[in-house]
């Protein structure tokens, strides 16, 4: 795995059940299975806690700008940034499953301007981000996430 992390334990799965119950289905079924919420097509995130270091899991709806990953830190329209969003601004680096391909990447916080470059786009594939940005003053991060190349050894 790209991501470092203080122990080879398995990654601890989001404490929300649904997210559990469909990232356990969409790992064990090798990403054949659980990869999409409401029709939008999902992908698997790991990454590492800013405070425990422990590896963490969620599954997060994805939108795409050429062959970088776009994902929404959109909490649900909450007025508070997700927590998987503060750890990949302590740690960017993450590892990825997208459907049964697995892989190292980056992530980056999109500037203002290209987040409105690509809006357009993560509202076409999931809707309701319109509605969780207009619903906050918060200011909802859009994220790249870029493959890396795997690590030597």
């Amino acid at each position: 795995m790209a991501v470092e992390h203080d122990d080879e334990a398995p990654a601890q799965v989001s404490p929300s059940a649904w997210v559990a119950k469909q990232a356990e289905l969409y790992e064990s079924s090798g990403g054949t299975k659980g990869t999409t919420q409401l029709g939008v097509p999902c992908l698997l995130l790991d990454y590492v806690g800013r405070r425990s270091g422990a590896l963490r899991r969620t599954v997060l709806m994805y939108g795409r700008d050429g062959d970088d990953y776009l994902i929404v830190g959109s909490n649900g329209g909450s007025d508070s940034h997700p927590l998987w969003y503060l750890n990949l601004l302590a740690n960017p680096s993450v590892d990825l499953r997208v459907g049964p391909e697995r892989f190292p990447a980056v992530a980056e916080t999109l500037s203002a301007e290209e987040k409105e470059r690509v809006w357009p786009h993560l509202v076409e594939v999931f809707p309701r981000y319109a509605q969780y940005r207009s619903g906050t003053d918060r200011d909802i991060p859009v994220v790249r996430l870029r493959r890396t190349a795997p690590a030597a050894g």
